[in-house]
């Protein structure tokens, strides 16, 4: 129960459900609405009560955040893009323009039911020159397309 701690006491606050048990994903654009003749809808009695579509990817973290980095270093992060739907789906990602520094590798292709693991990559590289004083903020949302919407992945840095 929510009302009710692991000791049987009751809570002193609210318990925070996460966004993806909530139904809500964050930095999204949902597709326009295509019905897909190829897809058989699925009648089984456990999903017809669910609320929540059964498709699409969640991405774990939601969001990369690098800190400070040195100028003329490269640095990665990983990032989880997780199939939570119940069929396989496909995806692209929309490759960052080569000012911000940045690039994702990752292997294309169908996710049934499972993970992919995107490299979030880096070159740590200052545009405006010689004049500027202090580190210089990065910031980008990489696209990922999918067949039913557009995740957004903020990613953020600061270059010395």
């Amino acid at each position: 129960s929510l009302l009710v701690n692991a000791a049987g006491q009751p809570r002193k606050e609210k318990v925070r459900l996460p966004s993806s048990l909530q139904g809500r994903k964050p930095n999204s654009i949902p597709h326009k609405k295509i019905e897909d003749p190829v897809a058989g809808k699925v009648n089984i009695s456990s999903l017809a009560t669910t609320k929540q579509h059964l498709s699409g990817f969640h991405l774990i973290p939601p969001r990369v955040t690098f800190g400070v980095l040195k100028e003329g270093c490269t640095y990665a992060a990983t990032v989880i893009l997780k199939n939570v739907g119940i069929n396989f789906s496909r995806f692209r990602v929309k490759q960052p323009p080569p000012h911000t520094g940045l690039s994702v590798i990752y292997t294309p292709g169908p996710v049934a039911g499972l993970q992919v693991e995107l490299e979030i990559e880096i070159f740590a590289m200052v545009i405006g020159g010689e004049g500027t004083d202090g580190p210089e903020e990065i910031s980008h949302d990489i696209e990922i397309l999918t067949e039913t919407e557009t995740l957004l992945l903020p990613v953020k840095a600061n270059i010395l």
